[in-house]
């Protein structure tokens, strides 16, 4: 069963966060995570705050926990916690 990686986003310093970019898309494609969505244009409709939403699909939650357990993410999330504030949460699809 597929499984998504949805993270909402709100960058405080684009610089940083440039940096998290570079080493988190090629983590997540490691693990087979297929990019569904990467900022772009939205209109927020409940809750404001986060300008920007990444949707990745993986093919399962399992992918999922292990690539935002893997130390080539860990190295990117660090970055990331120092340039943004963000809600993430991995979920099974149906």
């Amino acid at each position: 069963m597929s499984a998504y990686w949805i993270t909402r986003c709100h960058i405080n310093d684009q610089e940083i966060y440039e940096k998290y970019l570079e080493l988190a898309g090629p983590a997540i494609l490691e693990y087979g995570g297929k990019f569904l969505v990467r900022g772009g244009k939205q209109i927020e409709k409940e809750g404001t705050g986060f300008e920007r939403t990444v949707l990745v699909e993986f093919e399962d939650l399992m992918a999922a926990q292990k690539c935002y357990d893997s130390d080539a993410y860990k190295a990117a999330l660090e970055f990331s916690k120092q340039s943004s504030n963000r809600l993430v949460v991995l979920v099974d699809g149906i």
